[in-house]
């Protein structure tokens, strides 16, 4: 039997929004898991605030910034322990320093750029040990993401914890609506850009915890396959980028929002970072 800490229950309810008790429940029946527990909550009815259990609180500071072309728009995330060290400007120029590494070299991936070096001579990887050193807080580079298109942008929220970087298929797209759609995903963290893109695992889980909660509602199991299948489609809805409700008009999709502008526009990659829980 796991050890259920109230720890543990009050991070569970952060996470989901659900009641003490059924967080305590969910975890012991979970025997500690969280993503177990998680679809424990949402098989019994709750709704959660998160069907992700991998969102720890940290500090540290996102950027994001796009070349002179518009066709590159690469992210950061530098990490520390504490908000008083993100919020130091030294710390903030080294994440900045990172990032204009990343926009001169466009890196594939987040190792590559930590063996590039930076004004000092350092590599980015032995920058951030002196730091910690320095410091005396562990910092890391949590993330690099870089997106490519005929048009990228970004949007990095104002307190720089979250951001979210974006590729469309045309060029020329104006700025404004670039940033539109990475402040869509920024508010309402989709898992993928559209019903395609889900894993298949996730899609699985899906209709499990759809069938489980219509069987629970005493629906009998031949409906509950079919209740499951709809409830997917409010999944893909709800959890899709193109396919949310735009944030700026409800009334629209984010796709229907894009086809206002150019009727062959479409984002083709998005990349979010944040480090709230």
């Amino acid at each position: 039997m796991a050890n259920i800490t109230a720890a543990d229950v009050a991070k569970l309810r952060k996470l989901t929004g659900a009641g003490m008790m059924d967080c305590k429940k969910a975890l012991t029946e979970a025997e500690g898991n969280f993503d177990s527990a998680i679809e424990i909550l949402r098989k019994k009815g709750q709704k959660v605030a998160s069907n992700r259990a991998d969102r720890e609180s940290t500090e540290g500071v996102v950027l994001a910034a796009t070349t002179a072309d518009g066709k590159n728009t690469v992210m950061v995330s530098l990490n520390c322990e504490t908000d008083f060290v993100a919020k130091n400007d030294d710390f903030i120029k080294n994440t900045q320093e990172i990032l204009d590494i990343a926009l001169a070299n466009l890196p594939d991936t987040k190792e590559d750029l930590m063996g590039m070096k930076i004004s000092s001579g350092l590599t980015i990887q032995e920058q951030t040990i002196n730091l910690t050193g320095v410091i005396g807080e562990k910092i890391e580079l949590a993330f690099y993401g870089k997106v490519i298109g005929e048009s990228t942008g970004f949007y990095v929220h104002s307190d720089k914890k979250v951001a979210t970087i974006v590729a469309a298929n045309k060029s020329g797209v104006a700025d404004e609506v670039l940033k539109n759609v990475a402040m869509q995903a920024t508010a309402m963290n989709p898992v993928a850009l559209s019903e395609k893109d889900v894993p298949q695992d996730i899609i699985e889980k899906e209709l499990e915890i759809g069938k489980e909660l219509a069987i629970n509602e005493g629906k009998p199991a031949e409906m509950a396959e079919k209740i499951s299948r709809g409830r997917l489609g409010r999944f893909f809805k709800d959890n899709t980028l193109l396919n949310q409700a735009f944030v700026k008009d409800n009334k629209m999709t984010v796709i229907d929002y894009l086809k206002s502008v150019d009727s062959e526009l479409t984002i083709v990659d998005f990349k979010r970072f944040s480090l709230r829980v």
